[in-house]
């Protein structure tokens, strides 16, 4: 239980932030799937478009500190590379 004003505060506000950071997490986890899913199927196209989604979420994801920079950028390294086995088949 907070004890001051401002401890009460802090908890409605990490209340909103955790709830905010679930949303787009959850989100990241969604367009990753359908990443996946699109170059198990062999679909380059519809990869390329995921990828494209799923970069700017996590570099959005990042900005906003939800997620560390460098978590950002090595998943989206290893995606490019799953996209780049793809093309390259």
């Amino acid at each position: 239980m907070p004890n001051t004003k401002s401890a009460e505060r802090r908890v409605r506000s990490s209340a909103r932030k955790e709830l905010r950071n679930q949303q787009i997490k959850t989100r990241l986890k969604t367009l990753e799937r359908t990443f996946r899913t699109a170059v198990t199927e062999k679909n380059k196209d519809q990869a390329g478009q995921a990828l494209v989604a799923v970069t700017s979420a996590l570099d959005k994801a990042a900005k906003t500190g939800t997620i560390h920079r460098a978590t950002a950028d090595r998943k989206k390294s290893r995606l490019s590379r799953h996209i780049a086995v793809l093309a390259a088949a």
